[in-house]
């Protein structure tokens, strides 16, 4: 696909359009498992500036989102410390697809099918754009990271893990 291609519409670009947040589209081939490391390299983008969206939850199986750097894992220990939970662990994928309305490995955390606090890895927000998913599997958008605090009211944690 090329990068001129215009994508169809999303739940999250249609809420970003609503808002009037300036993004940029970045369809790209996706790969099954390739994660945001694959995006980033096939898009010839930066891994810590592509920020992959997270569904996991806390001890009583309440979703929550976390937005982490594509070359970085989420410590879930210190992530569950300082959000004041006993533990947090990943979704299931299909529970996490219940959660979020989108596919794993297409989940945007804009326009979530549940709304569900959203924790951001606080370096991301000194970064000057980002890549996040735009609601399918192979689109990225391209924002200023402030968008994710100003639209989901993102809180920043300090749980980045180097890969």
């Amino acid at each position: 696909m090329a990068k001129k291609d215009k994508v169809s519409e999303t739940p999250a670009t249609a809420l970003l359009r609503q808002h009037g947040v300036n993004f940029t589209e970045h369809p790209y081939e996706y790969l099954e498992h390739g994660g945001a490391q694959h995006s980033a390299q096939v898009l010839g983008m930066d891994p810590f500036a592509v920020v992959k969206t997270l569904i996991m939850q806390d001890q009583d199986a309440k979703p929550l989102v976390v937005l982490m750097h594509g070359n970085r894992k989420v410590s879930t220990k210190n992530l569950a410390r300082q959000i004041g939970f006993k533990s947090v662990e990943p979704c299931a994928p299909e529970v996490a697809n219940r959660h979020s309305g989108y596919l794993v490995g297409g989940t945007s955390p804009f326009a979530t099918r549940r709304q569900m606090p959203v924790f951001i890895e606080e370096t991301i927000l000194a970064l000057p754009r980002i890549c996040i998913n735009g609601g399918r599997r192979g689109y990225l958008v391209g924002i200023d990271p402030q968008v994710c605090v100003q639209l989901l009211a993102a809180q920043p944690v300090n749980c980045a893990l180097a890969e």
